[in-house]
């Protein structure tokens, strides 16, 4: 598997799959930690297929309850058992999806080997936070309720410039102040500035999840100077209006988002099943925003 953050697309198809188009599903790492972002039919044979350790998945993040959104959720969920899951997996998702889930495993007397733990996407706008990952929803326009999701990578702790200290004479036990970015104070009174003394850490990264929405400029500010935007493009433009009435929207559309947000990379997906050709999405995205990539099952986009 890659080494670098970045999202594994499994599939890029609309409410109807195709023969080579999956259902929305894809595994974001980042951090070296593992999220799946919306779990359609077939989304634990694509994580085989593309020998994907889907065993480290951590939370399943889940937009809205439209099928092509969670119907592949349940057999994950059993599968994760019939393995001998014993981790915490977290579900962040609209609160019906909780019933939902009960009502299956009771039905068909599962019992898990592991815990579910429920983060309901109606409440909160922070959904998980720790010192390395922050999620945050982005409220989108759909024809239920949906939410986009915001991952942050926080920016790593320094990291102690082995050398320098030497040279300066650090006593070890401060080399932990050192790399929250405190300065040393020498006894005599000067102070060493901590920039000196280590070596910058990871940079902060960002990734917006936004599918599915109507055309929604209200996003814009939560999505600014993301390193990358995966937004949906079920349309072409020929096809506005549908895309209107239907809650979706269309490759410019997308690219108008990316460009105002003023993000690094914009990844097209969730395409109609109505179109066989997709080199008409990069062609129209591009025409606003330059740095466009179209998703295709199995491919890896790094950020």
């Amino acid at each position: 598997m890659q080494p670098e953050d970045g999202l594994h697309i499994l599939g890029t198809a609309s409410a109807s799959p195709s023969k080579n188009r999956f259902p929305s599903a894809h595994l974001l790492k980042i951090g070296g930690r593992f999220f799946l972002l919306d779990c359609g039919e077939g989304t634990q044979m694509q994580l085989r297929k593309y020998k994907l350790n889907f065993n480290r998945i951590e939370a399943v993040c889940i937009t809205h309850l439209h099928g092509d959104h969670f119907y592949g959720l349940i057999g994950l969920i059993s599968t994760f058992s019939l393995l001998g899951r014993t981790k915490l997996l977290k579900i962040i998702a609209p609160k019906e999806l909780k019933e939902i889930l009960e009502i299956q495993l009771k039905a068909s007397g599962t019992m898990l080997s592991y815990r579910l733990d429920f983060v309901d996407t109606r409440l909160e706008d922070i959904l998980f936070e720790d010192q390395e990952i922050k999620i945050q929803r982005i409220l989108l326009n759909h024809r239920v309720f949906c939410a986009g999701f915001l991952f942050t990578k926080k920016s790593g702790k320094r990291k102690i410039n082995l050398q320098a200290c030497h040279d300066h004479e650090i006593p070890k036990n401060q080399l932990g102040l050192l790399q929250k970015g405190k300065d040393f104070t020498k006894d005599d009174g000067s102070v060493i500035q901590n920039e000196l003394l280590t070596l910058k850490g990871a940079k902060q990264k960002k990734m917006a999840y936004c599918t599915d929405t109507r055309f929604f400029p209200e996003i814009i500010k939560q999505l600014k100077d993301v390193d990358l935007l995966y937004h949906e493009a079920t349309f072409l433009d020929t096809h506005a209006q549908r895309a209107e009435q239907t809650f979706h929207s269309t490759a410019k559309q997308a690219a108008s988002i990316a460009l105002k947000a003023n993000v690094k990379q914009l990844i097209l997906s969730h395409f109609s099943a109505r179109y066989k050709g997709l080199e008409e999405f990069k062609k129209e995205a591009q025409e606003i925003f330059d740095n466009v990539v179209l998703a295709k099952e199995g491919m890896f986009v790094s950020f």
